[in-house]
């Protein structure tokens, strides 16, 4: 008789080849899936709301949609930067939802090869619920984000 053994199933799935947006907040490079880009706004001082998440700016008004604006240097546990004319607001959809992600600046679009792309290393952080991936393009690292985990409540 046979029988197959299933592995235990991970929280999210291996990054894989493919389009990224990627992006810097402090020193390091992140790559998010360029499917879930909208555009690219110059920061503008959101509207801030009462009792928030630190992370949580506040929301901005885009062509009639309100828009939560949060910064990602927060939302990770980076050190705070100053707001500059380098400074952007990736607008995403995540989930159905329109969210602004400030971050210091874009970068480029990358297109990576599976072969690139390592899986993310078994950290005891809290990360382990967003981070996909290492890609590799020359000597640049990449750390590859799964933006709708990071976005949501359960990460």
């Amino acid at each position: 008789m046979d029988t197959i053994a299933q592995a235990a199933p991970t929280a999210l799935p291996a990054a894989q080849g493919g389009e990224y947006l990627t992006f810097r907040l402090g020193a390091e490079e992140y790559g998010i899936d360029i499917l879930r880009v909208q555009e690219i706004r110059s920061y503008e001082a959101p509207t801030r709301i009462a009792n928030a998440p630190a992370s949580i700016k506040g929301v901005v008004n885009l062509r009639g949609v309100i828009v939560p604006i949060v910064d990602l240097r927060l939302k990770l546990g980076c050190a705070s930067a100053e707001y500059n004319a380098f400074t952007v607001v990736i607008v995403l959809n995540v989930r159905g939802r329109v969210v602004g992600a400030v971050v210091d600046s874009v970068s480029d679009v990358l297109e990576l090869a599976a072969e690139h792309v390592k899986p993310a290393p078994e950290v005891s952080t809290g990360t382990d619920c967003f981070i996909t991936g290492i890609g590799s393009v020359g000597e640049r690292m990449l750390i590859l984000i799964d933006i709708e985990a990071l976005m949501s409540l359960d990460c």
